[in-house]
């Protein structure tokens, strides 16, 4: 239904109005009536509105100034002028206004409801525009942040597109927080748009998985986490019956250059509240402390452990899991240490899984990795953390890979130091280049510049904490000969630079 507004001197007119006509019929509901100008302008500040019909000739403010007036409160509205007054100059200058037709009184019944029906057409497909609009604007919107967050789109398209959305993010520091709900339906997104026009500051958008993020965009690196806390605690407590919202907020990072490290961080955070349902709401800053308790009695490197089990090497496995959980600090440790060390390797084998394609097989080891949270001594913690993992072996060699990737990421582990490229691996394989990045970027969810210089800068990683080498000096170790790049690269896998890396391993 749209909006009518009459306005006119005469109330004989004003009533005969509402009944010459079935309105509703017509899709029109009259939601208001005046007799002057000015009265109508008082009342239509707040009235919303999608088709005037007004009178020309009226006391204190005549209809052309009235319309003139209302046209910025209610820049959508269609205007239908009704008059008395055949003169050029009214309807010229009714015109000038965009007023849809200019009928005189005595109104022909027949010529006043096919206006009616003229305007109600371009009312509906002035909405059907807006609402495509609406659509198409929040799918770019939702792609572009997404991309941003994932540290996937170049820093000057991202400066075109947030121009085009008309979205200013110019603060020095960005926060992000990720809503799930659980289960995820329609009246949750009605809930969050309801929630965030009380709350404009925010930045939302809608990833992969329809849950919702929310960024927090400020000029004080403490100020992101109190109003987050404020706001989420609010939200996740007003949820629609028989929905539970739960939230996870990454760090405080730097806008221009660590913002998709918060999302990240966000990410692992909802891996957390997987495992404690008792939790609505958690901070990085929280794990992050947490896991700095726990950092004598968690493996120096987790990627290690990634990597053994990727190449399936169950032998490896189980040797790297004896000597870890025999080590001295290991038996020092309290039975809720215990608890709290289990309770991370669930949080690891979690991400691990999710590489799996197979959903059904993702859910049959999360089942299983509850055993690793029950567990109450070493012997218990070795036996389900080597049965977790010869289970992820398992599963990954039912996933198809294509034997040509395989080659290339043995070639990658020998020969990283080497100047290295897509077009040099293809020619070496003898397969198109264009062919080969599309096959590896469907088997490792990552393009292959992006891989080789993550590996690369795992390498380095290891050589930073394990050795007394110049920075310069690793970097070229691992193929870097450009000490800029290699600090580029190294921020945006890490967050933190070289220096800044070795300060705190």
């Amino acid at each position: 239904m749209y909006h009518v507004f009459i306005v006119d001197d005469e109330p004989f007119i004003l009533n005969g109005l509402r009944d010459i006509l079935d309105w509703e019929q017509l899709g029109l509901n009259i939601v208001g009536q005046a007799e002057n100008g000015k009265e109508a302008l008082d009342r239509l500040a707040d009235t919303p509105v999608d088709l005037l019909i007004t009178d020309i000739s009226m006391p204190v403010m005549d209809g052309l100034e009235l319309i003139r007036s209302a046209k910025p409160l209610h820049p959508g509205m269609k205007v239908l002028v009704l008059s008395g007054y055949d003169e050029f100059r009214f309807v010229k200058e009714g015109l000038s206004l965009g007023i849809e037709n200019y009928l005189l009184k005595p109104i022909n019944l027949e010529e006043f409801q096919r206006s009616l029906e003229t305007i109600v057409e371009k009312l509906n497909a002035s909405r059907v525009h807006a609402e495509w609009t609406r659509y198409t604007t929040g799918v770019l919107k939702d792609n572009v942040l997404l991309r941003w967050m994932r540290n996937q789109i170049d820093p000057n398209a991202l400066a075109e597109r947030l121009a085009l959305l008309d979205l200013a993010i110019e603060k020095p520091f960005i926060q992000a927080a990720l809503v799930k709900a659980e289960p995820i339906t329609e009246a949750f997104q009605t809930l969050a748009a309801d929630f965030l026009e009380k709350h404009p500051a925010l930045i939302p958008f809608w990833d992969m998985n329809n849950d919702l993020v929310l960024l927090h965009n400020g000029e004080d690196s403490t100020q992101g986490p109190e109003e987050l806390k404020t706001v989420l605690e609010e939200l996740t407590t007003g949820g629609p019956a028989g929905i539970r919202l739960r939230a996870s907020v990454g760090g405080v990072e730097e806008t221009a250059c660590a913002c998709h490290l918060s999302y990240e961080q966000a990410l692992q955070g909802q891996e957390f509240l997987a495992i404690h349902p008792e939790r609505r709401v958690v901070f990085y800053e929280e794990l992050n402390n947490r896991i700095r308790d726990l950092k004598e009695y968690l493996p120096d490197d987790w990627q290690e452990y990634t990597s053994l089990i990727a190449s399936k090497n169950r032998d490896a496995v189980r040797e790297k899991l004896e000597a870890y959980l025999q080590a001295e600090p290991m038996e020092n440790l309290t039975p809720e240490q215990l608890r709290a060390v289990a309770m991370e390797w669930m949080l690891y084998f979690r991400v691990l899984i999710k590489e799996l394609r197979d959903a059904k097989e993702r859910e049959s080891i999360q089942q299983e990795l509850l055993a690793i949270g029950r567990t109450q001594s070493l012997p218990e913690l070795f036996e389900t953390l080597h049965a977790s993992a010869n289970r992820l072996i398992d599963l990954y060699d039912r996933e198809v890979r294509s034997p040509i990737v395989n080659q290339a990421l043995a070639y990658i582990e020998k020969h990283y130091r080497d100047n290295l490229s897509l077009k040099k691996l293809a020619a070496e394989f003898n397969i198109h280049p264009v062919y080969l990045g599309q096959l590896f970027h469907k088997s490792q969810g990552e393009p292959f510049a992006d891989y080789l210089n993550r590996y690369r800068v795992e390498m380095a990683k290891h050589l930073l904490q394990t050795t007394n080498r110049k920075v310069q000096d690793i970097a070229n170790e691992v193929g870097y000969w450009d000490i800029g790049y290699f600090y580029k690269q190294f921020k945006k896998f890490v967050g933190l630079t070289p220096s800044q890396f070795k300060t705190l391993s």
